[in-house]
C-alpha cells in the first residue's frame, strides 16, 4: 500500500542506523488522529481506528507497528517497540511473528487500549481485548478476547485466548499466565470493561467527523 499522510501530525521517519529511514504513516480515510497525538514512521492505522488526544504511537525504533481496524486508542496511550533494526538489516528476536509476518508491535482488529495504558514491544494484542487504565505490555503475546484490568503488568509471557487479568497483577512468568482465569462475563468489572468498549466504539462514528476536516492537509 502507498504511503499515505492525511494528518499534519503523521510523521515520518529520519535516518538512522537503528531503523529503516523513510517510513511514514498508512492511516485509513475512515481513522481519526486527534490533533494533539502524534503517529510517527513504519505504523499502520487500519479503518475507524481512533486515536485520542496525547497518545503515542511511534513506528520508528521498533517496526512495523500495526493497528487493525475498529481499534480505539486513549487519552496518553503509548505504542511502542525496541529497536527492529541495526544497519538497516532485521532483527527478529526484537519482532514479534503474526501469521508468518514480523512486527514491532501488533495490535489486532476490535483492541481498546484505555487512558494511560502502555504497549511496548515486541507485543501483539488479539482481536477483541480490552487493556486497563495504566496497564503495561511488553515482550508478551496476549491473546483474543481477553479483558486486562487497570495497571495490570504483563512482560516476557503468553497470556491465551478469553483470559482475564486482575487490576493490578503481575504476569511476569508463564506459569502464571497460564493459572489466569477466563473471563466471567457475570462479573461486574467484565461487565464495565464490556461497557467501555461499546462506548469506544459508539464514539467512533461521531469523533472524526468533528475532527477530520480541521487535520486533512489541503
Amino acid at each position: 500500500m502507498k504511503n499515505f499522510i492525511p494528518f499534519q501530525n503523521a510523521q515520518t521517519n529520519n535516518d538512522a542506523s537503528f531503523y529503516s529511514p523513510g517510513k511514514s504513516p498508512v492511516i485509513q480515510p475512515t481513522a481519526s488522529v486527534h490533533p494533539l497525538a502524534v503517529v510517527t514512521g513504519n505504523v499502520h492505522l487500519g479503518k475507524r481506528v481512533t486515536v485520542a488526544p496525547a497518545a503515542s504511537i511511534r513506528g520508528y525504533e521498533g517496526q512495523p507497528v500495526w493497528v487493525g481496524n475498529d481499534v480505539k486508542i486513549q487519552d496518553c496511550v503509548v505504542l511502542h517497540a525496541l529497536d527492529a533494526y541495526y544497519h538497516q538489516e532485521f532483527v527478529e528476536e526484537t519482532l514479534v511473528e503474526v501469521a508468518g509476518e514480523f512486527y514491532g508491535a501488533y495490535i489486532d482488529d476490535r483492541v481498546s487500549l484505555t487512558h494511560q495504558c502502555q504497549v511496548h514491544g515486541p507485543a501483539s494484542i488479539g482481536a477483541d481485548t480490552f487493556v486497563g487504565m495504566q496497564s503495561l505490555i511488553f515482550k508478551a503475546i496476549v491473546g483474543k478476547n481477553c479483558i486486562i484490568e487497570p495497571k495490570a503488568l504483563i512482560m516476557g509471557v503468553e497470556i491465551g485466548d478469553g483470559r482475564y487479568v486482575p487490576a493490578g497483577a503481575l504476569i511476569t512468568t508463564q506459569a502464571a499466565a497460564n493459572q489466569l482465569p477466563f473471563v466471567n462475563y457475570s462479573d461486574h468489572f467484565t461487565s464495565l470493561s464490556r461497557s467501555v468498549a461499546k462506548a469506544d466504539n459508539e464514539s467512533a462514528t461521531v469523533y472524526p467527523k468533528e475532527i477530520q476536516q480541521r487535520l486533512r492537509i489541503a
